[in-house]
């Protein structure tokens, strides 16, 4: 693992914003060009909500991974974690002005849809995180940066809520992607870390 980690530190953070961002401008073009079958905008917002969901448990992940298998990915959270703020953006980008359309129909979208009032909630926690993700940010709140990185946390629940809510009938990629985030916000907590102490103990 110690090679692995040798390796991924040549692996410059940008080369990671480069990928992460390739198939947003694809999807939209697929999308155009008639590939995203007979509803493209449907489509196209849940690929966009899909690879925003697989990104924030990708961020999710990093901690677990080096805790428990020490491949340490950490230098690239920010930037996972600001291309999950940019395809939830772009999901909610194609549902305000490709699918909505209408301004006044919005709010009542909000307040009578579960699945929407439930992501906007997530969208809500997450817009603080994207707004200080900066070293500026990170010099002038210090310590309360951190504190309001957990914030992540309820976003990405409510976030696997909004999948789950949204599919029709008994679907099973929605409750994978929820079952995800749990195990792995119940993998961060203390216990996890006890458990880590105690077989690294026993194998010495």
């Amino acid at each position: 693992m110690q090679q692995m980690n040798q390796i991924l530190r040549r692996i410059p953070v940008w080369a990671v914003y480069l990928i992460g961002a390739l198939p947003a401008p694809w999807l939209f073009y697929q999308g155009l060009t008639g590939g995203l079958g007979v509803n493209p905008i449907e489509a196209l917002e849940h690929r966009y909500g899909e690879l925003a969901l697989q990104l924030l448990i990708g961020v999710l992940a990093l901690s677990p991974l080096r805790r428990f298998l020490g491949l340490n990915l950490l230098k690239f959270r920010r930037a996972l974690g600001v291309l999950t703020f940019t395809y939830v953006t772009l999901h909610l980008l194609v549902w305000l002005v490709l699918d909505v359309q209408v301004p006044s129909q919005i709010w009542a979208d909000i307040v009578k849809r579960p699945y929407i009032t439930v992501g906007m909630a997530a969208f809500a926690l997450m817009l603080p995180l994207a707004v200080t993700s900066n070293n500026l940010s990170v010099r002038k709140l210090g310590p309360r940066w951190r504190s309001l990185q957990r914030l992540v946390f309820p976003a990405a629940i409510l976030g696997g809520l909004h999948y789950v809510i949204l599919a029709k009938g008994f679907q099973v990629e929605p409750l994978v992607y929820l079952s995800a985030i749990v195990v792995l916000l119940m993998l961060r907590m203390p216990i996890s870390g006890v458990l880590t102490r105690t077989r690294q103990a026993d194998s010495t």
